[in-house]
């Protein structure tokens, strides 16, 4: 019987509520500190869980009760507090994407191969029931060999909803980095690796106005491409196209399409756990609904690193670094093949992760009790 895992949350924006709300109540873990750059928030936080401290990232760093470090900060700061925790002999689970560059993101998990700590990164959400009953299908032959996939994200702009909307619109963000990491992620667990890719880019307008919080009416200017589109290679011959839009107001088509040699599966938005899907095959006459058949069920924010702490050397880490990386390098390469004009291979080669059997939430939520992980054994192995 172990002692749960202890966690140091750095970054409490709007998305760490989503994460504690999962963390603080699971037996695997324990949330042992927090840190932000608003102390007062850090530590009116703590005030609700049990047990957790409020303090500097950098004592949060050093602390010996922290094991993992959940980096939720914004993503230009992604990659310094990983290289800081993975620096201190700490775990770290980032908040997608992995870094803003593909040099960022490699050398925090050559630092962490180095240092022999485990690098999990977000999104969580593929390993839900939504995506992970898509690919149970693929697997199962339902639709036959999948040929192609398309993934779709349109919307008007965070902007609208977000207080501080700022980052969205600077380097680093955009509606590729921003929601490609889940579409991306979704379509390596349905049909693998990518290993090419090309790419276009356009932007509508140069600012943007803030429509919701104490900014609102500011305006901000629009430092990235809004909208990007382009083809991906699959390494085992299927094509994916995939847009991302902030320039749109919404669109009829589905999250993620796969398209095989029998049948067609509609796939729900990754950006959430759950959804439908939906299968057409040769010779029938309308969709049909499929039911849950792998994931984990009624999951929310935090499964993934979760899943990356009781993870072993038997069954490694399904939302890791290295994945996460390749999900980086196939956006960042789409990006620059937009202003380059040209295919650009990749050069990162994953595996898909390891399916997820369907797992009640009874049993996601409690099966890890006594069955933890100390320190120096998670250090043991890394997701490389």
């Amino acid at each position: 019987m172990g002692d749960p895992h202890g966690v140091g949350v750095v970054g409490l924006g709007v998305i760490s509520r989503a994460y504690l709300d999962t963390l603080a109540n699971h037996p695997a873990v324990r949330i042992a500190a927090l840190a932000d750059l608003d102390a007062s928030r850090s530590a009116a936080v703590a005030a609700t869980i049990p047990g957790a401290e409020a303090m500097s990232v950098e004592r949060l760093l050093a602390h010996p009760d922290v094991q993992t470090v959940l980096n939720l900060t914004i993503p230009a700061a992604h990659a310094d507090i990983s290289l800081g925790a993975v620096d201190a002999g700490k775990n770290v689970y980032v908040e997608k994407p992995l870094a803003v560059t593909f040099p960022d993101g490699r050398s925090v998990l050559d630092r962490a191969a180095t240092t022999g700590v485990r690098v999990g990164c977000a999104p969580d959400t593929v390993l839900g029931t939504g995506t992970q009953t898509a690919r149970a299908a693929i697997d199962g032959g339902l639709i036959g060999r999948p040929m192609s996939a398309s993934a779709v994200m349109v919307t008007a702009g965070h902007e609208r909803w977000h207080p501080h909307p700022d980052f969205y619109y600077a380097p680093g963000g955009g509606p590729l980095l921003d929601m490609g990491p889940y579409y991306i992620s979704a379509l390596v667990h349905l049909l693998g690796p990518v290993r090419a890719v090309i790419g276009a880019a356009s932007r509508l307008r140069p600012e943007r106005v803030i429509g919701s919080g104490p900014r609102t009416g500011q305006r901000i200017p629009v430092e990235v491409d809004t909208h990007v589109t382009g083809v991906l290679e699959h390494a085992n011959g299927a094509l994916s196209t995939i847009t991302t839009s902030f320039d749109g107001v919404a669109t009829t088509a589905a999250p993620i399409e796969v398209r095989g040699e029998t049948g067609t599966l509609a796939v729900p938005d990754p950006n959430y756990f759950d959804g439908e899907v939906r299968v057409l095959a040769l010779g029938d006459s309308d969709w049909r609904a499929l039911p849950p058949q792998a994931g984990y069920a009624e999951a929310s924010r935090g499964i993934g690193l979760i899943d990356l702490v009781t993870a072993d050397g038997h069954r490694p880490a399904r939302a890791g670094g290295d994945v996460a990386l390749h999900v980086l390098e196939t956006m960042t390469a789409l990006l620059r093949s937009a202003a380059e004009g040209q295919r650009i291979e990749l050069t990162t080669v994953v595996r898909r992760p390891v399916a997820v059997p369907l797992t009640p939430a009874e049993e996601w939520r409690a099966q890890y009790s006594g069955q933890l992980s100390t320190r120096h054994q998670v250090a043991g192995s890394t997701d490389k």
